[in-house]
């Protein structure tokens, strides 16, 4: 009975934290974030203003340490990208490890302006309105992400949400990190870290209007 308590209390206190997020990122303007690898710091924005729905659910994931101990575990590249057109990112999350909430509807780039830039930070995604922990930056500009390029077929492209302010170093070191751990698919192959990147942690440092 106790350990049935114990998981209700969490569900609950799990959903209460994405409910809380959902509410307060439409007024939250820009959100920087602090996040600390084994490579080094990336400082990062995130634009609520503009993609409230997707901002408030990294910042579920942020402010329930989901991302602590986490890792940056592929790197896309112009020589090892199956894909077209062809783009250069990072990508990072939880990997395999089920999500701590629900995949959250598509913010294209059409409705919230926000394109892919050097730095862009954006969610990946299968299908639309799968999107849930799994995140990339951008290295360079990679306009084949953007609503109406047909990097995914449906022609939705990803949703950006935020970006690199300080860290661009790091978030390089990483994009040329050794990338020859086997992939149970071709889609990735050559594209997965032999020694995937450790995220420490990811935290708030202010919000400003």
């Amino acid at each position: 009975m106790k350990t049935v308590c114990r998981f209700v209390l969490g569900v609950v206190a799990t959903v209460v934290l994405y409910f809380s997020a959902v509410a307060n990122a439409a007024d939250a303007g820009t959100v920087r974030l602090l996040m600390q690898t084994s490579e080094g710091p990336i400082e990062i924005e995130l634009y609520a203003d503009r993609a409230p729905l997707t901002v408030a659910n990294f910042l579920a994931y942020v402010d329930g340490g989901h991302y602590d101990g986490a890792t940056f575990y592929r790197t896309v590249t112009f020589e090892n990208d199956k894909g077209k057109p062809w783009i250069e990112v990072i990508q990072g999350g939880i990997g395999d490890a089920q999500p701590a909430f629900p995949p959250i509807a598509h913010e294209s780039t059409a409705k919230t302006g926000l394109t892919h830039e050097d730095g862009t930070l954006s969610m990946a995604r299968g299908d639309v309105g799968t999107a849930a922990a799994e995140f990339f930056i951008c290295i360079g500009a990679q306009p084949g992400l953007d609503h109406g390029a047909m990097r995914n077929p449906d022609g939705q492209g990803f949703a950006a949400f935020g970006r690199v302010t300080r860290g661009m170093d790091t978030v390089r070191r990483i994009h040329l990190s050794d990338a020859s751990a086997p992939s149970e698919t071709p889609y990735t192959e050559g594209q997965l870290l032999s020694a995937p990147v450790k995220i420490t942690s990811v935290v708030r440092l202010e919000t400003s209007d």
